[in-house]
């Protein structure tokens, strides 16, 4: 938003250097982030001065050029050669001395210097008017009043506009603040608390008055709570011409355009007090009456851009009796506004929904000054005044005269907010006491009213204006802003309490585990929790009618929350791999939303994705591919990190994986994770294997409670290794050789081991070779041979007998 300072002095007379104003507004919560200059003649002719033509002689080498010497008032007449044909001796001009900058209609630069005009000397230039962009008349150089004193600065006698621009960087809860007016509110309650109290000057609308009633124009709101208040005026024999010289300016510093002097006014209101308007040329509305109501799903309208839009049924609209003439609070009709030949208007000034604005300006791609007030709310009891100030300005500048009464229709008044205050309250949120005066001097400042007070707090009214302040912590956090962030003390002494924190408590295992994947080269994502409802079509387990749909989408690719982590984690692998990453490993701590018939659900998971190879190429490591076992090493590593390995598998009912496995612990599954499925790979154009694993976190979070963590000595005595080379069925999985072993020893054998598996050659048809490691301990002694003999026969008999298995 941009606030020009003289404009804002209009409203309050504070002659404060900018920079200083500028601080005292981003203490205020107003935070200037620029501050810009505003010149209405670029360079603010600076280096030109009024000189006067002591002669003017013809040019020995050129017919249409003259030798003039012009005194500047330095004592020393300068020699300029002038091929102006108005040129003469005697005339007060203006001159553009050595080193003036000077810019063309593009804004390019260049600078006056000393030089020869065939062959003869020439110190300056002596400027028509849009050499210094005071105008566009080229015919001849600007002869002055010869009454100007010669040497004055051009700056002087010319009515140049310097002006110092805010860019602020409004936070979208401070509707109160989009305007000039608004903004000098504020800064009039910051300076009071500075000791200065300065007056806040407000427009008068005392010369408002109604002329005659021939052009009355009735209005029915049949949308009353799509517009709870609208008001409208009828101004008749106006003139449409160029606004004066200072309108523009004003326009011209906040980056506005000027157009003419009618729609010059509203935007002037606008930005003035904040009130959107908009001026119909009366002779297009129809039936000489205005509906305020919503039209049927289709209905075509084309806007002032020319371009033509499909209504939605909940838009909007200003229409005439027999056509819509305007999108209400975004936009105007093509046919509608006003042109060189209007001669009367009907001039609307009025409060709308912010809700309705913020859908249609969003469904059509509007983003207007207009539509970005109603948006935000703007004040709903400014309005009448507002139309009587657009009004008598329009008088001023274009003529005419008020044709018809105001027409208000305010079904429903809005109503303050009541507040009550505790000053308890109060001093533990700020933490430092404010002197009770002083909050009522902010307060007061503030247009908040004190109904009454008591020794522990006060009750407030509220102005409507103010939708932000709504509950007790936004009153404190006026009074704080006002008061000053940067008053609040530091104390020297901190304070502190430990407390009990659960070492099971969500975010210290979240912190374990993250830590623990990170060291194994996985990257942290944080995914959109708004995602596609299209996604539930590549999985049948997902449901329509179990989306948490938003009611006001973005976008249809943010129209729903994400009941599955996975699609936005197979985003994130179709960003990186469409910028050459391929090689991936990520994990994702997130929820999951669910709608069911009785009851909305949260879900928290955490999502495991790996595709590509697993380290870096590197000459002294050979490239090897994430697989299925490299997932599954990962997601056994994150159980057994957290005590749960006593964990049932099996096969994955999930569909959107080709294969995979799901661990539980009783009835309740921990994960889910293998190969993801190529059509839905597909979707997201993913050509090579992605491996993922979804951890139900509130489960694992469950069990990891009830683990009971055992600490021992390490043992003094060494352990021993022997191995097995093992040919069984292809059916028989590692699984069962590990519970026949645990059965068989169950205090001295510490580890089972897989270390090898063949299938091919010179192997029986429907046979395997596991190789298997044995690693045998005791805590208390040395093992002997023949304990260690002992219990590989029994393994061995073991596998025979219950596997079939054969030593190879």
């Amino acid at each position: 938003m941009k606030i020009s300072y003289n404009w804002l002095k209009q409203f309050i007379n504070l002659d404060w250097e900018t920079e200083k104003a500028g601080e005292l507004l981003t203490d205020l919560g107003l935070e200037v982030e620029g501050i810009e200059t505003y010149q209405s003649v670029k360079g603010g002719l600076t280096g030109v001065v009024i000189g006067q033509v002591l002669n003017c002689d013809k040019h020995p080498n050129a017919d249409k050029l003259k030798i003039t010497k012009v005194d500047l008032g330095t004592g020393d007449p300068v020699q300029i050669v002038c091929g102006a044909p108005n040129v003469a001796a005697g005339q007060k001009v203006p001159v553009a001395t050595i080193g003036t900058k000077l810019y063309d209609e593009d804004g390019k630069e260049w600078t006056i210097k000393k030089g020869k005009i065939r062959g003869e000397e020439s110190h300056g230039m002596i400027c028509a008017e849009d050499e210094l962009g005071l105008g566009k008349s080229h015919d001849g150089i600007m002869v002055l009043d010869p009454n100007i004193v010669v040497g004055t600065k051009a700056s002087e006698v010319f009515d140049i506009e310097n002006d110092q621009v805010f860019e602020i960087g409004l936070t979208p809860n401070r509707a109160d603040a989009m305007s000039h007016w608004g903004t000098a509110r504020d800064l009039k309650a910051g300076l009071l608390q500075k000791d200065i109290n300065l007056e806040l000057i407000t427009p008068s609308v005392s010369n408002f008055r109604v002329e005659n009633r021939l052009n009355k124009i009735d209005v029915e709101v049949i949308n009353a709570d799509l517009a709870p208040r609208y008001c409208g005026v009828s101004i008749s024999d106006i003139k449409i011409d160029d606004s004066p010289a200072w309108l523009q300016h004003r326009l011209k510093a906040i980056g506005i355009t000027p157009k003419n002097n009618v729609v010059d006014v509203t935007n002037y209101v606008l930005h003035e007090l904040g009130q959107p308007l908009h001026a119909f040329d009366a002779h297009y509305i129809e039936g000489n009456k205005i509906e305020v109501k919503t039209l049927e799903k289709g209905t075509k309208f084309t806007t002032l851009d020319e371009v033509e839009r499909e209504l939605h049924h909940e838009d909007l609209m200003i229409c005439d009796a027999v056509k819509p003439l305007c999108i209400a609070g975004v936009f105007g009709g093509i046919n509608s506004g006003v042109s060189e030949s209007t001669t009367s208007i009907f001039l609307e000034s009025a409060y709308f929904n912010p809700v309705s604005v913020r859908k249609t300006a969003k469904r059509h791609g509007l983003n207007t000054d207009a539509s970005f007030r109603f948006e935000r709310g703007i004040d709903p009891n400014i309005t009448e005044y507002a139309l009587k100030r657009a009004a008598l300005l329009i008088q001023e500048l274009a003529g005419g005269i008020i044709s018809s009464e105001i027409t208000d229709l305010y079904p429903k008044k809005f109503e303050d907010y009541q507040v009550l205050l505790s000053y308890d309250n109060a001093t533990k949120l700020i933490g430092e006491e404010i002197p009770q005066e002083t909050i009522k001097s902010i307060l007061s400042s503030l247009d908040i009213k004190v109904n009454n007070v008591t020794e522990s707090g006060l009750g407030l009214t509220i102005p409507a204006y103010r939708n932000d302040v709504q509950r007790e912590a936004d009153v404190i956090e006026e009074i704080l802003r006002v008061y000053g962030y940067n008053n609040i003390g530091f104390k020297e002494k901190l304070n502190a309490s430990i407390s009990n924190i659960d070492k099971f408590a969500d975010h210290n295992v979240q912190n374990t585990i993250s830590n623990q994947l990170v060291g194994q080269g996985f990257h942290e994502m944080m995914a959109n929790s708004l995602t596609s409802a299209d996604y539930i079509q590549l999985s049948d387990q997902l449901k329509s009618e179990n989306n948490v749909e938003m009611l006001n989408p973005l976008s249809n690719d943010l129209a729903v929350l994400r009941q599955s982590l996975l699609f936005s984690g197979l985003e994130a692998i179709t960003y990186n791999s469409n910028r050459k990453r391929s090689d991936l490993k990520l994990f994702e701590f997130g929820k999951t939303y669910h709608n069911y018939e009785d009851k909305t659900v949260e879900n928290k998971h955490l999502s495991i994705l790996t595709t590509g190879n697993r380290n870096q190429e590197s000459w002294k490591i050979s490239q090897e591919a994430s697989d299925f076992f490299y997932l599954k090493g990962i997601v056994i590593a994150v159980l057994e990190r957290l005590g749960l390995t006593k964990l049932k598998s099996s096969p994955v009912k999930t569909d959107v994986f080709s294969e995979g496995i799901s661990l539980s612990i009783g009835k309740a599954k921990l994960v889910d994770f293998g190969i993801v499925k190529k059509s839905i790979l597909k979707h997201f154009a993913i050509s090579q294997e992605v491996l993922y694993a979804d951890f139900n976190w509130d489960n694992v979070l469950q069990y990891a409670k009830h683990n009971k963590i055992k600490f021992k000595d390490i043992p003094k005595f060494p352990e021993v290794r022997r191995d097995f080379a093992l040919l069984l069925d292809d059916s028989i999985k590692f699984e069962e050789i590990y519970t026949i072993a645990k059965q068989s020893e169950k205090q001295l054998l510490k580890e089972v081991s897989l270390f090898d598996v063949y299938q091919g050659k010179n192997l029986p048809k429907g046979k395997k070779s596991y190789a298997v490691s044995f690693t045998l301990q005791d805590d208390n002694k040395t093992l002997t041979d023949k304990q260690i003999d002992k219990i590989m026969n029994k393994l061995q008999h073991n596998f025979e007998s219950k596997l079939g298995a054969e030593l190879r």
